[in-house]
Order: C-alpha cells, then structure tokens, then sequence
C-alpha cells in the first residue's frame, strides 16, 4: 500500500470515527487522576475502571492523602478494578514516589513515567494524551486489534503497534486516536463478534473483506 494511499485511508478512518463518535477526557483532564485511573484499569472492563476510580476519588482528594492512606482502605475502595491488592499498593507507592522524587507533580514525558512502578507504554501515552494533551500513541488492546484488522498494520503486540502506527499517522492526529478506536472497539469492533452491518469502516477493511 503506497504512502499517499495510507494516508488517504487514515483520513477516512478519522473522519468516519469522528462523525460517529465524540471525544471524551478523564477525570478533569488531571495528570494525577489520569495517572492512577490508567493503572486501575490494566486487565479490566472500563465500566470497572470508572466505578473504583469514582469510589477512590470520593473519599481521597489528591495525592497526599493517598500517599499516606491505609493499604487496606485503598484496597477496598478500588476493589471493582480487580487485582486490587497489588493497584493498591502500587497506587500508594507510585503516589509516594511522586511526592518524594518529583514534588508531587506528575512528570510530563515518557522517561521519567517509564521509571514509575507499574507504568509501562501504554500507561506512561495515556498519561501524555488525556492528561497533558501531549501528542503520544497511546495503544492498548483495542488500537492494537482495529490496527490490525484495518490493516493498517501487521503487528504481534502493541509496542510494536504503537512504533508502526507512529510512522503512519500525522502527529497531529495522536491524541485522538486512542480514544475514537476504544470506543469503537468496545461498541462495534468488538474482540468477538464485531458488529459488520452497522460498521462505518466495513469498506476499508481488509479483516471484513476476507470474511
């Protein structure tokens, strides 16, 4: 597929997503927030994410009171998230890294919040797109598998997803594209069973054409 093709193809696939779909932000848009609902939600629904972020952020109004709070109240709070023992403690570690390494603030490039436990790529992206508006391709497993199915690329797991995709798409796409392919990918292009006759993509893709 050549260059200018691509491009025309990624056009269409913005365009059609962007009449279906709207943009939404996170948690206010807070570096913070974002942070710590982006770990709450590894290997969860997002529904679950939202619940254990809500019930987090109701009774712990910002970083310090989190740094210092009880393990176990964490715990339970975030409980809906699944995996709670281990994103609590690694919600009060990685609070309490912030304050005593960075002065309570979360750091704005990816070097610095690949250095936090439990933050890989797709975490450290989120954090640059919805918290800072900091142009990033942000990949999980949705992005990965519309990616592929659009074949738009032919990859075996996000990292490899995000470096392709960063190649293909304009930078001032970026911080778009995370959000507009998730909901997609849990509305339509669903993991099993994507839903074809409603799909605005059907007649770019090369997964329904060899159907």
């Amino acid at each position: 597929m050549g260059v200018i093709v691509i491009a025309d193809k990624i056009d269409h696939i913005l365009a059609a997503l962007e009449e279906k779909f709207t943009l939404r932000t996170f948690e206010g848009g807070d570096p913070y927030r974002v942070l710590i609902r982006t770990i709450l939600s590894q290997r969860t629904r997002d529904e679950n994410t939202d619940q254990a972020s809500a019930r987090l952020f109701s009774k712990y109004s910002d970083i310090e009171e989190i740094a210092q709070a009880d393990v176990a109240d964490i715990e339970e709070l975030v409980r809906p998230a699944g995996f709670y023992h281990v994103k609590a403690r690694r919600i009060i570690e990685v609070s309490q890294i912030l304050l005593d390494v960075f002065g309570g603030e979360v750091p704005d490039n990816i070097d610095e919040l690949l250095t936090l436990p439990g933050v890989g790529r797709k975490t450290a992206n989120c954090v640059l797109v919805y918290g800072f508006r900091i142009p990033a391709m942000c990949v999980d497993v949705h992005v990965h598998r519309i990616s592929n199915r659009l074949g738009l690329v032919e990859t075996r797991n996000p990292d490899q997803t995000e470096e392709e995709l960063k190649k293909l798409i304009p930078v001032k796409y970026w911080c778009k594209i995370n959000d507009l392919m998730v909901q997609f990918g849990q509305t339509i292009c669903r993991p099993i069973s994507p839903i074809h006759d409603i799909c605005p993509l059907s007649d770019c893709c090369k997964y329904f054409a060899e159907l």
